[in-house]
């Protein structure tokens, strides 16, 4: 008997396997990645998150001075509150503090990959934890499952209902000033973007032809949504992942820019930075157009890709 379970169990699992890879498994990503690397909005995309990622991690050895070393005090820059143009020695010019805007922006560029990559982490982690609970709970639950699918959905809904900004400014303001709480603030905004998608992605293959027939074949629940389900539900959140870190990198900065970022000011960071020179803008508006263009074009790289990655992953929009 424990034999002929054996191969049931053996077929069941092929041909679910099968299924995935026909409809939505191997194949699909390898077609994907054939046009993405034919697309011209991936490679402009990949493009500009490549070279922000390269001066993220070689920032220290690339920027020319200390990011918070102040230059006052010498013939050129006697007071404080006055402002050096871009030069040889100072690509992008001195700040109000002396402090080369070069430097402080090729560190800067760290401080806020770390910030989006983390606040999109954690958004991901707990965002398919109840994504991932609430679709296998509705798609192969009764009537607990049912339940539990309801109140996380309405959990969710309510979080929907708050502007994700909005959101993060007020868990922000509940926790405190810090770059830590910038992350979670907005983390906990992204929750029910990623909770909502995997949820409907796995409802939808919850009735593909290959769950059906593991479900036939008597695979065990628990099996099914683990080994079947959630592999093949990953992809369009995957993508949100994608698009969602733009959104954090220009979350994260407004968050700064209201003054709810790091308390120590001499770090740089592109939305402190940009929140800093809102009190120069008449007679240096250099110090806040050097940020508020980084952040447009890293966004715009993020955005670029993910959007590629979409309409590869999505048969409604291939050519």
């Amino acid at each position: 008997m424990s034999t002929k379970t054996d191969k049931i169990d053996r077929l069941a699992e092929l041909t679910a396997k099968r299924g995935a890879q026909d409809g939505h498994g191997a194949s699909l990503w390898r077609e994907a990645f054939g046009r993405l690397r034919r697309s011209p909005m991936a490679i402009s995309g990949t493009v500009i998150v490549g070279l922000f990622v390269i001066i993220a991690i070689i920032g220290p050895w690339l920027a020319p001075y200390d990011p918070t070393a102040q230059a006052w005090g010498n013939e050129v820059f006697p007071n404080k509150n006055m402002f050096v143009g871009p030069r040889g020695e100072n690509w992008f010019g001195l700040d109000h503090l002396g402090r080369d805007q070069f430097s402080r922006m090729v560190i800067g560029a760290r401080q806020s990959l770390m910030v989006g990559v983390v606040a999109t982490l954690l958004g991901f982690a707990a965002g398919a934890l109840l994504g991932g609970i609430a679709g296998a709970a509705a798609g192969l639950g009764k009537g607990w499952g049912r339940r539990i699918d309801t109140i996380l959905m309405r959990f969710t809904d309510m979080m929907l209902a708050i502007p994700a900004l909005l959101l993060a400014v007020s868990v922000a303001a509940l926790m405190g000033q810090s770059l830590a709480t910038v992350m979670i603030a907005v983390g906990v905004a992204q929750v029910p973007i990623f909770a909502r998608l995997l949820r409907g992605s796995m409802l939808a293959q919850a009735h593909s032809d290959y769950v059906l027939a593991a479900k036939a074949t008597g695979i065990k629940r628990k099996r099914i949504v683990l080994a079947h389900i959630l592999p093949n539900s990953m992809g369009p959140v995957l993508v949100q992942a994608t698009l969602t870190l733009a959104t954090a990198i220009i979350e994260a900065a407004a968050l700064s820019y209201l003054g709810l970022g790091s308390p120590d000011q001499s770090i740089p960071e592109w939305g402190t930075m940009l929140a800093d020179a809102q009190r120069f803008l008449s007679g240096a508006p250099q110090l806040a157009i050097y940020p508020a263009i980084a952040i447009i074009i890293t966004a715009l790289g993020f955005t670029l890709l993910g959007e590629a990655m979409r309409e590869s992953l999505d048969p409604k929009l291939r050519k």
